[in-house]
């Protein structure tokens, strides 16, 4: 990966912003309307084969980020959960992130949770489900499923701490112009499963055969390096090893590349040394 210049961001008046989304929101109604797409739906029935699963912690030591916040995500995680759990994605249709959750209200019974504007930490109704998001494609990149559509997020918000995964491995949210799309280009069904529990929120897609193939997902290329304008950016590629049922590698393909805005100094210790 050659080196990548990331500008200085940019910030919008509050009016600028407003009709910004409004924009965007009602363009992608139209493109759901018109767009001809097939559009996966939940189903009862569940498939018999295990492709991937993966968990990640509800709760998270995140200095200056008060626990309430955490605490109401976990509400809103359960209430998206219950709109995603069990969607059944069939040969040619694709899954959309915001068609099967909607949009986030209180009178849904979404609360305020953590949300990124422009880099800045604040509150908003139905925050914090970037972590579904998140689970969902880092899910979907161990299966032979597309990524239609990807967000990736544009600042890197908190220093790694007990990182799993690599960065830039997840897919930011925003409804509704923002969304996470994946395309069932096999011949076989898949189904995803989700479950908030007491510490986790977990999930898995399942299919109705067994899997051809494992993959391995790993990073390449990763540096964190000062800009002109005195910022400093973060950037690397995901890549992932593909196995057949013997084990043996059969492919090493490239997934995404990632550049973010820092928001924390990069010489900054890990959080628990």
């Amino acid at each position: 990966m050659n080196r990548q210049t990331v500008a200085k961001p940019i910030k919008r008046n509050k009016l600028r912003l407003f009709l910004g989304k409004r924009y965007f929101t009602l363009r992608r109604h139209m493109l759901f309307l018109k767009s001809g797409t097939k559009y996966s739906i939940q189903s009862e029935s569940a498939l018999p084969f295990e492709c991937f699963s993966h968990e990640t912690p509800l709760l998270r030591d995140l200095k200056d980020l008060d626990m309430y916040l955490q605490y109401n995500k976990i509400t809103n995680l359960k209430i998206a959960a219950k709109k995603m759990s069990g969607v059944t994605l069939n040969p040619g249709e694709t899954f959309s992130y915001w068609k099967l959750i909607g949009k986030p209200t209180a009178r849904k019974g979404y609360l305020l949770g953590m949300v990124l504007e422009n880099g800045i930490v604040t509150s908003g109704i139905g925050g914090g489900l970037c972590q579904l998001s998140n689970l969902i494609y880092w899910m979907t990149v161990h299966t032979p499923l597309t990524i239609v559509e990807r967000h990736r997020h544009e600042y890197d918000v908190f220093p790694d701490s007990n990182r799993t995964q690599p960065f830039g491995s997840g897919a930011t949210c925003f409804y509704n112009y923002g969304d996470l799309l994946i395309r069932n280009d096999t011949y076989v069904r898949f189904r995803l499963e989700i479950e908030v529990s007491d510490t986790h929120l977990i999930g898995r897609w399942t299919s109705d055969e067994k899997p051809e193939y494992t993959y391995e997902v790993y990073e390449k290329d990763h540096i964190m390096q000062l800009e002109f304008w005195g910022g400093y950016t973060r950037h690397n590629s995901i890549w992932r090893k593909v196995y057949d049922a013997g084990g043996q590698e059969v492919g090493d393909e490239f997934v995404v590349e990632n550049h973010a805005i820092m928001m924390y100094s990069p010489f900054l210790p890990d959080h628990n040394e």
